[in-house]
């Protein structure tokens, strides 16, 4: 437990977080401290094959241990967080046998992590928690994926007596901001089928994720003198929330749960002259999806109408897409995975992300990647946590694929 305490600690007090407005890879030139850290981690535990290319993305390999045909499979993480709130000058705090009150994670600011609030902590009553001091994110997404990719890779090495065929680890920057696998080499990995380390809870087995596009809504103004302004000024910031209200208020992520999809207003920028939105679209349902698509320009097109002016201007770029289509051609790497979180006394939870991973855009790439739990809660936020108790069991859910897939024809 303490060496994948202090490894996880060494990894996310390195400020990682990505940039959604550069246009380099890897977004932030920080990144590359934790890049190049892992890179000689990797050398140092006896991985082969270690290499690092020229936008940050991180592959090597743990050689086959058997004389028979065994398929290439790989682990997939990545190392950037959240521009959502801050990654720098993380100060982890470790809360040894949680007794299921109350976390001050913040006395002076008083911000606490409460089971009131978020009831999911009671699930880790009398286990080792990770949190934050309240001032920043902690980064378990996807820090803990990482942690337990390179640990599982480590315990194989030092217990050669677990048999597996070769497997490749894949490290890579940008997810966050949905650029994670533009760059990712699948050639060169080659894998026949990977799993991303980045779910949440203990036991989460994903192959399913929404569909997502991301929506600028640029509205234009004119400024003038408000003393002299009747019948000349155009306020953008009012035109703008007329377009936020004309939008289902109950489709939006606080509201919805499950399979249901929203629209996600998470920026606005504005003064008189031009204000700008930044929505977020997601939905599982493809026809869903085009239909939000749709919906968002076709309010564009009214309001424009109702102004006789061309006030509103919209531009929408698709993310990535539903793994599900991908993944279910090949189920038997679900299969596996299901039986190997079984094996090592954890309850699988396969149900769809709320959200999307590496893998949803690796599955459209030729290498189908479902997503396993990593062991963190409330992620992007300064209420994240992650039991310790949790990456040791991810840990042991690698470390037991690798021993099935050995195993099985």
């Amino acid at each position: 437990m303490q060496h994948i305490i202090d490894r996880f600690i060494s990894y996310v007090t390195i400020d990682t977080e990505s940039d959604p407005n550069s246009e380099t890879t890897p977004s932030t030139k920080k990144q590359w401290d934790l890049a190049n850290k892992l890179v000689e981690e990797l050398k140092t535990i006896g991985l082969s094959d270690v290499s690092i290319d020229e936008n940050a993305y991180i592959m090597a390999t743990l050689p086959s241990n058997v004389n028979h045909h065994v398929p290439v499979i790989g682990f997939v993480s990545h190392f950037d967080t959240s521009p959502d709130f801050t990654g720098a000058n993380v100060k982890p705090q470790i809360i040894n046998d949680y007794d299921g009150k109350d976390i001050v994670l913040n006395a002076e600011e008083n911000i606490i992590l409460s089971p009131d609030y978020f009831d999911d902590l009671l699930l880790y009553k009398g286990q080792t928690l990770i949190t934050t001091d309240g001032t920043t994110l902690l980064g378990a997404d996807d820090k803990a994926g990482i942690t337990e990719i390179v640990t599982a890779m480590e315990y194989l090495i030092n217990h050669p007596e677990i048999k597996h065929g070769k497997i490749r680890i894949g490290f890579t920057p940008d997810e966050e901001i949905g650029r994670g696998a533009h760059k990712f080499d699948v050639e060169k990995f080659g894998a026949d089928w990977a799993y991303t380390m980045d779910g949440s809870q203990v036991g989460e087995l994903e192959y399913e994720n929404f569909n997502a596009a991301g929506a600028k809504i640029k509205v234009k103004g004119k400024i003038v003198h408000p003393g002299y302004a009747k019948g000349k000024m155009v306020n953008s910031m009012y035109y703008a929330s007329e377009f936020i209200t004309v939008l289902p208020r109950l489709e939006t992520p606080e509201c919805t749960e499950g399979y249901e999809g929203f629209f996600h207003l998470h920026n606005i920028e504005g003064d008189v002259e031009e204000t700008t939105l930044e929505y977020i679209i997601r939905d599982h349902d493809k026809d869903k999806f085009e239909a939000r698509k749709a919906l968002l320009e076709k309010v564009v097109f009214d309001l424009n109408t109702k102004y006789e002016s061309e006030v509103f201007k919209i531009e929408i770029k698709d993310q990535y897409f539903n793994m599900k289509e991908k993944v279910e051609p090949v189920m038997h790497i679900v299969d596996i995975a299901e039986e190997a979180m079984k094996a090592v006394g954890v309850t699988p939870l396969i149900k769809a992300i709320r959200g999307g991973t590496d893998g949803s855009q690796l599955s459209y790439m030729g290498l189908p990647c479902p997503n396993i739990f990593a062991g963190g809660h409330n992620f992007h936020g300064r209420y994240e946590y992650v039991p310790v108790e949790s990456m040791q069991k991810a840990v042991e859910v690698i470390c037991k694929i690798a021993e099935l897939t050995a195993t099985k024809k």
